[in-house]
């Protein structure tokens, strides 16, 4: 039984911790390993519905969700409050938080407008960041009883593991393309300002299926879509400055650019205010260079790493790095054996195959 807010069992937090270092110990792809651990999180604290959510590292926009929540008519409402609410914010928290920690009207839009009419009684919410970027954020809701200190406490304690996994999981995401694979796009969806889709292009429903695969017979949720259009109404409103992007692993190697942007309309057309305009968003082949910046940065490589293999992609030689970098041969060579290690990659040709996509 899921412990209630105030009583939890500190025994089968502890136990449950011991049980998701395991899970995190086994790896795996990032939705499977998502889908073992929501099932842990839930059996010990008793959530009623859940989002895990992938971001991007720099910009920490979602994409790629793992979610349960019981108004799916009202997705794109939802994730449109979810970036304006500033209240526990997964790109401000330094720990685990509940709404309940808060007073009723510092909660924010997306608890007045959709959560407390909905019959939702506490948010917990965690996010899973590191040194080399924010791989994630959860929330967990609850209709019976608040999140206790304990439960917050847990949450915590198993904050380092999950985004050391969840960063393991995207590094492996980087296996070499196949020469002749087919590319993508650019793809568009064309959303109306409150988020809702109003056309497309044709292959665009295509990969939104890969990155959430719909039910049989049901059109693809772009909740990808949603997230880096939620996330340019949080930049206009000034509650935060990140840019409308992410980047996320499709399949086999293939990582795509998402990017949200308002339409411009010609000379002479009736101008509507900009927060009237409707929103673009573009899906399309990650560049090398983005590509080798989350290849870098969900490896683990140091600055100096990053550096040299940055340079290595613009085709130098180890004598040329050397010298730009104002190293000797031997510390570029020492350097680089590192960066094979870190990438399990034995030679050049395969490691920049991997993180350019090439």
């Amino acid at each position: 039984m899921a412990p209630s807010a105030g009583h939890a069992h500190t025994h089968d937090h502890v136990r449950s911790r011991e049980r998701v270092l395991r899970i995190c110990a086994a790896g795996g792809d990032a939705h499977a390993l998502r889908v073992r651990l929501l099932r842990e999180f839930r059996a010990l604290l008793g959530a009623d519905a859940f989002a895990f959510l992938l971001t991007d590292p720099v910009t920490s926009v979602g994409c790629a969700p793992v979610a349960r929540v019981p108004v799916l008519p009202e997705l794109p409402r939802l994730i449109r409050l979810k970036y304006l609410t500033r209240a526990d914010r997964w790109t401000s928290l330094t720990g685990a938080a509940a709404l309940s920690g808060l007073p009723e009207g510092e909660r924010g839009p997306l608890w007045e407008e959709l959560l407390r009419p909905a019959g939702v009684r506490d948010v917990a919410s965690a996010v899973f960041r590191d040194r080399f970027g924010c791989w994630g954020f959860l929330d967990l809701w609850r209709y019976g009883a608040e999140f206790g200190a304990a439960d917050l406490a847990y949450l915590d304690a198993v904050a380092g593991p999950v985004t050391e996994a969840l960063r393991r999981a995207q590094a492996a995401a980087f296996p070499a393309r196949p020469p002749g694979t087919d590319r993508p796009g650019p793809l568009v969806l064309l959303l109306s300002p409150d988020l809702r889709v109003r056309g497309q292009t044709p292959e665009a429903p295509a990969y939104l299926a890969g990155l959430i695969p719909p039910e049989e017979g049901r059109a693809p949720i772009p909740a990808a879509a949603y997230n880096v259009a939620a996330q340019l109404l949080a930049r206009e409103a000034g509650v935060d400055p990140n840019p409308p992007r992410a980047r996320v692993h499709l399949a086999d190697g293939l990582w795509l650019t998402l990017r949200a942007a308002r339409i411009e309309h010609g000379p002479g057309a009736e101008v509507p205010p900009p927060s009237g305009r409707e929103i673009a968003v573009t899906i399309e082949e990650t560049t090398p260079a983005d590509r080798l910046d989350v290849f870098c940065r969900a490896h683990g490589l140091t600055g100096r790493e990053t550096e040299l293999l940055g340079h290595l992609a613009d085709g130098a030689d180890t004598g040329a790095v050397a010298q730009t970098m104002s190293l000797s041969a031997l510390t570029v060579q020492d350097h680089l054996k590192s960066i094979f290690t870190k990438t399990g990659t034995r030679h050049r040709r395969a490691l920049l195959a991997r993180a350019l996509g090439t």
